[in-house]
């Protein structure tokens, strides 16, 4: 899994548990005192989203593109020239906020809406020669954060931590 799509992943998961600041175990009810904020999951998740993000910026500085713009962009290095909506289900970003990620990397010129051959009111969404050697660049960058992210944990760690944000990403 890399960086991104576990940033994504995170990003998801953040704003739930930023509503709700549910604490673990959730054994708190109304009645008893605050719940200390450094063991609240939502706290802990945006702080570790915000580690993300800063270990994202350091590796990727001199490019011009955002995390979830570098998510949609592995997507299509794997599979390129698919759906808009396609597109949305593997990243598990709603359509309108895909669109605008999209839009900019089309004006970036990284990758290009054409025609879909079998159905009129779709475009596949491809990349551009300019998006398909960024790949060589940008890949090993996000090795690299994704590394330093889980730099800090033990092999089984980082198992059950993947099986975790899995289990909480539904």
């Amino acid at each position: 899994m890399d960086s991104v799509v576990a940033i994504t992943q995170i990003d998801s998961i953040l704003i739930i548990g930023i509503i709700t600041f549910t604490r673990f175990p959730p054994t708190f009810s109304r009645k008893a005192p605050m719940p200390d904020i450094d063991t609240s999951v939502g706290f802990l998740l945006a702080k570790a989203y915000q580690r993300a993000c800063a270990l994202y910026k350091e590796e990727f500085e001199g490019y011009d593109i955002t995390p979830p713009q570098f998510g949609l962009l592995r997507f299509l290095w794997e599979e390129d020239g698919i759906t808009q909506v396609e597109l949305s289900n593997r990243s598990q970003i709603d359509r309108t906020t895909i669109g605008g990620l999209i839009d900019r990397l089309e004006q970036s010129g990284l990758l290009k809406r054409r025609p879909h051959p079998d159905d009129r009111r779709a475009y596949l969404i491809c990349l551009t020669e300019a998006g398909r050697k960024l790949e060589q660049e940008l890949m090993p960058l996000g090795d690299e954060v994704q590394r330093r992210i889980l730099a800090p944990l033990t092999p089984d760690e980082v198992q059950a931590l993947l099986s975790i944000l899995q289990k909480l990403r539904y």
